[in-house]
């Protein structure tokens, strides 16, 4: 059963471009959909993190480093202080993030920053 505050929303954008990509026969733009392989770099971290122990899935909301790693970066670039444990939330995307920020729950949200990487 769908809440009712999101019977509206049918389907995201990106599926939509994913469909009409593959009918037209299109290079499908709309989504990070990658033709080459990740960096070494890149790949030998994920393998190092999985080798220490990090091979979990994370809390919703992002993993104490990393929430504090953003708060700091926020401050850098702005100059304003965010606690990275209740002022900073990680999410699976940019869509996940303009929804939770469109229709939470709590009255007192304010978006003072929002990043899509």
């Amino acid at each position: 059963m769908i809440s009712r505050r999101l019977e509206k929303f049918k389907t995201t954008i990106f599926t939509e471009i994913s469909i009409l990509a593959v009918k037209h026969q299109a290079i499908n733009l709309g989504q990070g959909f990658p033709n080459f392989d990740g960096p070494d770099f890149i790949k030998e971290a994920a393998i190092e993190a999985i080798k220490q122990g990090n091979n979990q899935y994370a809390r919703g909301f992002g993993i104490p480093p990393l929430n504090a790693a953003i708060a700091d970066r926020f401050h850098k670039d702005t100059g304003l202080t965010v606690d990275p444990e209740t002022e900073v939330t990680v999410t699976s995307g940019c869509t996940e993030a303009i929804a939770a920020s469109m229709i939470g729950e709590n009255s007192d949200f304010k978006a003072t920053g929002l990043c899509c990487a």
